[in-house]
């Protein structure tokens, strides 16, 4: 049996989703298993300057890979990021692209 389920709250406890507590809706895999590799297409890229860090991408995520960092902006980890693209759908203020990872030249 999944332990998980017991610690996780009933969204019917809360009046808005702001205040559930910061749990991921999954945590990513450990060791090579979690790992993307090259396989991904898209990656998701948030534009830090015109973002209202709501956190709906965070609660969004399925592979729980989005974190807030010291500055409370989000950051992605592109290690585990399937690019799937729910981060860029659900983000209110459309400021998550989702980018071919040929385009992107930084890393």
């Amino acid at each position: 049996m999944n332990k998980s389920k017991d610690k996780r709250p009933k969204l019917q406890e809360y009046k808005n989703w702001k205040e559930l507590p910061p749990i991921p809706i999954s945590l990513p895999l450990e060791a090579s298993i979690g790992i993307t590799g090259d396989w991904r297409t898209y990656k998701p890229v948030i534009n830090q300057e015109k973002c209202n860090k709501c956190g709906i991408c965070w609660m969004y995520c399925p592979e729980g890979v989005i974190k807030k960092n010291k500055d409370g902006c989000f950051e992605i980890d592109y290690v585990y990021c399937k690019g799937c693209g729910i981060c860029a759908k659900e983000c209110p203020t459309n400021n998550i692209e989702m980018v071919r990872e040929e385009e992107i030249n930084d890393e």
